[in-house]
């Protein structure tokens, strides 16, 4: 952690108090950056709702929500407001405790990987050396608390639907996990801080297929559209969450929204220079703050998610998982081995090097979705096939 962060800040803002009561100047410095952090992406996710369905609407040639405030600004704060006094229903089959702890377990992780984001140039919480572990770490934590909420309802419809996504999420882990390695290859520390720093060029030119992967299996970890089979009502009610209401569904609910800002930011970081103006150097615009580079980058990743929700329909689970491993797993391996080579001839590569690197990536990486969209049509399985060869592995 370097001198210059948030909460050494706070500590020298709160230096008036006594050598003897310094552990009081921890507590609340850490307390008061908990709190604003914790409040700004709660405010963040309930304008990324009320975004979403006004972007939605745009598509859907509707007018969305526009009654509840101006513009219908206030809508997000209605539907907290109503769902907090919900009543909050137990089935009589759940585990009381399991089926409590679940929404908690589901929501924790989302903050926590608030504390490796840089989202100003001296603004993170804690700069951790192994901070793109630390993502890979937390975000797994998800698919207990999906398992633990369908066990804990005591519905066989919530159970199958927590195994089949928790199925799914290990599935995408793996590729997400690759891809990320590349990144860390070539900026060479798995600090944000530093990956943002090593970005001469957004690592989006220098990794085109890692960010490919990378982005849609962290769609799919999010649970957005189209990998979205944790909500499929045609086929499990709600999934996982079937039995929950009140409080505990805004949490899950929650979760699913902040996890996608979160994910925005993510993305900004390792792909998008982060802070940094993403087209020419920071020091020529210096009077621009880093914070609103960071945030239009945030608010550009959101309206993607949106985008790809209004025009993909959601996938089948056979589709969902042969896609995991028939494609995106191959893709980070090729991505692995070609990343590895360029760092090996390019150790320090220079300008015109890394403008190389570049023309080589997004060669390979056309003609990787050449071939591998050519496999995907000549393998395709229609759905009155799928039918048929289920009725027909059933019958024997």
């Amino acid at each position: 952690m370097e001198s210059n962060n948030i909460f050494n800040f706070l500590k020298d803002f709160f230096n008036f108090l006594p050598p003897s009561l310094s552990w009081l100047n921890y507590i609340i410095s850490g307390f008061i950056l908990t709190f604003a952090v914790a409040n700004v992406l709660l405010i963040t996710t309930a304008l990324f709702t009320y975004m979403e369905r006004r972007v939605l609407a745009r598509f859907q040639s509707r007018l969305g929500p526009n009654r509840v405030g101006p513009f219908g600004i206030l809508q997000p704060f209605a539907d907290i407001l109503k769902l907090i006094t919900k009543e909050d229903i137990r089935p009589t089959a759940a585990d009381r405790f399991i089926f409590f702890l679940a929404p908690i377990v589901l929501v924790v992780p989302v903050f926590l990987l608030l504390a490796v984001i840089p989202f100003g140039k001296n603004m993170y919480i804690v700069n951790l050396n192994i901070g793109a572990l630390f993502i890979v770490a937390v975000t797994t934590i998800a698919a207990l608390a999906i398992f633990l909420g369908g066990w804990g309802s005591g519905n066989r419809f919530a159970l199958l639907g927590a195994s089949r996504a928790v199925a799914m999420l290990i599935s995408y882990e793996v590729p997400m996990i690759l891809a990320l390695v590349g990144v860390v290859m070539l900026s060479g520390s798995m600090s944000l801080v530093d990956i943002v720093e090593a970005q001469r060029l957004p690592f989006i030119l220098l990794q085109p297929i890692g960010f490919f992967v990378f982005f849609l299996a962290a769609t799919a970890e999010m649970n957005r559209p189209p990998f979205d089979l944790l909500e499929a009502e045609s086929e499990l009610v709600a999934g996982f969450h079937t039995e929950y209401s009140g409080t505990k569904f805004a949490l899950l609910y929650l979760a699913e929204f902040a996890e996608a800002v979160v994910f925005a930011g993510i993305f900004a970081t390792l792909f998008f220079r982060g802070w940094q103006n993403p087209f020419v150097p920071q020091d020529w615009f210096q009077f621009f703050p880093s914070i609103i580079w960071f945030f239009l980058k945030m608010i550009f990743f959101l309206f993607i998610f949106i985008w790809i929700r209004a025009t993909l329909p959601r996938l089948r689970i056979d589709q969902v998982m042969s896609f995991a491993w028939k494609v995106l797993f191959p893709l980070s391996l090729i991505n692995l081995i070609l990343t590895a080579l360029l760092v090996t001839i390019w150790p320090e590569p220079s300008t015109i090097e890394l403008w190389l690197m570049v023309i080589i990536n997004l060669a390979v990486g056309l003609l990787c979705l050449v071939l591998f969209t050519r496999f995907l049509e000549h393998n395709r399985i229609k759905p009155t096939q799928s039918v048929f060869l289920a009725t027909k592995q059933g019958g024997q």
